[in-house]
């Protein structure tokens, strides 16, 4: 999705909110969306099984340089999400984005701007702006 697209999506979002146009409801309706977000992955693993986590400690080598830190982080996720749990979870990332742009709209920021400062920074620190 370029910027336009982006603008235009945040356009939209706008255009069909109706109920919760109050700060307050925007924020908690957002963090609502997360956690649904949160859930679908959880069933995904819990309830499918589509997918599993084995998570344990990230073993870095010592001698570990910046640009090689990427060959050794593990995502601990293994399997591939089923049509079903990919269905849920877009669906509620889709929601999450709509509470996102609710509240950039509310906020008078553009999500555009976001993403190009994001992109700038990225662009500029390299492996240095880690998060």
């Amino acid at each position: 999705m370029g910027y336009k697209e982006f603008k235009d999506f945040q356009s939209m979002v706008d255009r069909h909110l109706l109920r919760h146009r109050s700060l307050l409801d925007i924020m908690t309706k957002y963090q609502e969306a997360a956690s649904r977000v949160n859930r679908a992955v959880a069933k995904a693993v819990t309830s499918c099984g589509c997918v599993e986590i084995h998570a344990k400690k990230q073993e870095i080598p010592e001698d570990t340089s910046l640009s090689g830190l990427k060959a050794y982080m593990d995502s601990h996720l293994s399997g591939c999400l089923c049509d079903h749990c990919r269905d849920v979870i877009e669906k509620e990332l889709g929601n999450q984005l709509f509470f996102m742009a609710s509240l950039a709209n509310v906020l008078d920021i553009r999500l555009d701007d976001v993403l190009e400062n994001e992109e700038e920074k990225m662009d500029t620190l390299g492996v240095y702006g880690l998060r």
